[in-house]
């Protein structure tokens, strides 16, 4: 059984030696990372029986791309955090993330022309493409209070739900089986993740299960309002708008909703919204049966409890 450990998705023998700097970001960037999304890449891999190669290729193209988004994401909103560290830009400079994350990009686009699935070649380049479009617009929504949570999912499905789409299918592109019934539930499937990761994320903010730690309301101080925000504020009147975005503790967020009983109140009813997508992802997982091969059943049982455990945290 392979692991990641075994793929060594970030071997500086990758990168040229005559870029010291560049190996010694990608060293620290690599090293700390939860590595989920590959992880997902592997499990899926090997149930389809893919090649070594293969799945390393793969693992490495979604990590590749997902740090790329995170140097280039640290420097759009000024984080100077990352996974407990210096942000990049600030380590190396502004200019270095840019060019450290448009290497990655390009190394990905390099790496599978080497493997010569088009379909891969040209999936992969609309994922990249998505993610760029997100970023755009999540940046027009900064310091808009009105938004609401269909503008926020739009977000979502581009930049984080694309990530879980392409785990989800890429192996089976891999594997040359295009089936348009079986992909487009797998691209079902990887939306519903991607929407309740950021919105478990974004609880984390509020500090609702925040076991990771988070900084408490970082994306309201600065002038972004996310998914539980939203909701919470969803029948405010523009005064309460208004005071909500001068809040700085949680507790001026209670006394806005009317008390710490009712935010809770609010977060279980968030909880049961988001329990209904939960539901509709299971039932995904079922149909899923229909396209797969006797010997590819076992992955069911191994992505059923992944959009519980994403929006969870458990």
């Amino acid at each position: 059984m392979l692991s990641l450990k075994d793929l060594k998705i970030f071997e500086k023998d990758d990168f040229p030696p005559y870029l010291p700097k560049l190996n010694g970001l990608y060293d620290e960037l690599f090293s700390s990372g939860k590595g989920f999304r590959s992880k997902l890449i592997l499990m899926i891999s090997q149930h389809l029986a893919l090649k070594p190669d293969s799945i390393k290729l793969l693992a490495q193209t979604i990590e590749f791309i997902h740090n790329a988004s995170l140097l280039h994401d640290d420097l759009i909103d000024r984080s100077h955090l990352r996974r407990s560290k210096p942000a990049a830009w600030l380590k190396y400079s502004p200019e270095y993330a840019v060019l450290a994350g448009d290497y990655l990009l390009a190394r990905v686009m390099v790496n599978l022309s080497r493997f010569g699935n088009l379909r891969l070649i040209q999936y992969t380049a609309e994922m990249i493409s998505d993610l760029l479009e997100g970023e755009w617009i999540q940046d027009s929504l900064v310091q808009d209070w009105n938004v609401n949570l269909e503008q926020l999912d739009q977000v979502h499905d581009l930049k984080t739900a694309s990530l879980f789409k392409w785990c989800l299918r890429a192996p089976f592109i891999a594997e040359e089986n295009y089936d348009e019934g079986l992909h487009e539930v797998l691209g079902q499937m990887g939306g519903i993740l991607g929407v309740l990761f950021q919105r478990g994320d974004d609880l984390l903010d509020f500090d609702i299960r925040n076991k990771e730690g988070k900084a408490i309301l970082g994306d309201l101080k600065s002038g972004y309002l996310n998914s539980v925000g939203a909701y919470l504020s969803r029948d405010f009147s523009e005064k309460q708008i208004e005071e909500l975005t001068k809040c700085e503790d949680l507790d001026q967020v209670y006394v806005l909703l009317g008390g710490e009983e009712k935010f809770q109140k609010q977060v279980r009813e968030f909880d049961q919204m988001n329990d209904q997508a939960i539901a509709l992802y299971e039932h995904l997982n079922e149909s899923l049966k229909d396209f797969l091969k006797p010997n590819e059943v076992g992955l069911l049982a191994e992505l059923k409890p992944l959009a519980h455990l994403l929006y969870y945290r458990s």
